[in-house]
């Protein structure tokens, strides 16, 4: 009896390893099915990590983008708004070279309370600011880096002040400044590095009473992306001006919230001794931005997000930063300032 269930047992073990050894083909059919179900998972799982950030053409990614921005007056900087362009000049397989180009209308500051301490902002001038820059990524597309430097224009009306002073002979002015800036962008966090060098005319009369000055500032923002959508800063500044007796630090919030594809809103908040508290809002939206992954079309792909689009991103940091301070002449107040 227990020499047949032997042998039972060893022609069953031997069937199932002739089987096993059958061609694919001439197998039963319900043979076939089960290995054919196991590897299919395996199969989506491999495409799904072909679809990451490694497998994005940045040609199809980076394009010319265009649009308006605008912002509140702030530390130093005006009521304002304008248009403005991303331009990619060349587009290699990890890294873009690029021009930004923003044109901006001035005006005047809220009544009673100056952006530039005592003298009113007054009327509508237009300021431009330009950047040229290259950005690439590193191996593995975790990080994006760039380099940018411009040129900045600000022509600034003046008119009354908020101080109760009576001022004669209003001026036009005109500032100008060079620029520079290091960025690098992750998934998660973003760092920028920025220098605002005046040049030319420094220091300028505004009217009988006071004179203004444009701002060195040196600063660096850190970045942290609370959700694809919503975006936290702090910044560190440095501001100086020796005429408007500037010299001193700052500290730097900010808030900004993706609406929808391009369209941007931030609120900032900011505190030094020059300008003390500060409290200001913007709002930018670009055309053709954003198009690829967008967070809200692509939710499935939020890792590849913030890289691939910081690639296209307007640079930050684009205002003449201007101080007044009474004029004095000769070691008298007011009247010898012209």
């Amino acid at each position: 009896m227990q020499r047949s269930i032997r042998l039972s047992l060893s022609l069953a073990g031997t069937a199932a390893l002739a089987l096993a050894s059958l061609p694919l083909a001439i197998r039963p059919a319900g043979a076939q099915e089960a290995p054919a179900a196991v590897a299919e998972p395996k199969a989506e799982t491999t495409e799904a990590a072909d679809l990451g950030v490694m497998g994005v053409n940045l040609r199809d990614a980076v394009k010319f983008n265009y649009g308006f921005q605008g912002a509140l007056q702030g530390a130093g900087t005006p009521n304002q708004a304008g248009i403005g362009a991303f331009i990619p000049l060349h587009v290699g397989s990890s890294s873009v070279a690029f021009v930004d180009v923003l044109v901006n209308a001035n005006f005047s500051d809220y009544s009673g309370y100056s952006s530039i301490i005592n003298t009113d902002v007054s009327g509508t001038t237009f300021s431009t600011s330009t950047r040229l820059g290259y950005r690439w990524l590193n191996g593995n597309r975790s990080w994006m880096y760039g380099v940018n430097a411009g040129y900045d224009s600000r022509p600034m009306a003046t008119g009354g002040t908020d101080t109760g002073v009576a001022v004669t002979g209003s001026q036009t002015v005109f500032f100008q400044q060079l620029a520079a800036g290091l960025e690098a962008v992750s998934n998660t966090w973003n760092f920028n590095a920025y220098a605002l060098v005046p040049v030319g005319d420094l220091e300028q009369q505004l009217n009988s009473v006071y004179q203004g000055g444009a701002l060195n500032t040196y600063g660096l923002d850190i970045g942290y992306s609370i959700t694809p959508q919503l975006k936290a800063s702090i910044g560190y500044y440095h501001q100086d001006r020796s005429e408007e007796e500037v010299d001193g630090s700052g500290v730097r919030g900010r808030l900004a919230y993706n609406l929808t594809n391009g369209l941007t809103v931030g609120a900032n908040l900011s505190y030094d001794q020059a300008f003390e508290t500060r409290v200001s809002a913007d709002l930018k939206y670009r055309f053709g931005a954003n198009g690829y992954g967008a967070p809200s079309i692509r939710k499935q792909q939020p890792v590849v997000m913030p890289v691939i689009q910081a690639l296209s991103t307007t640079p930050a940091n684009r205002d003449v930063r201007v101080h007044d301070e009474v004029c004095y002449g000769y070691g008298r107040p007011y009247y010898w300032c012209f």
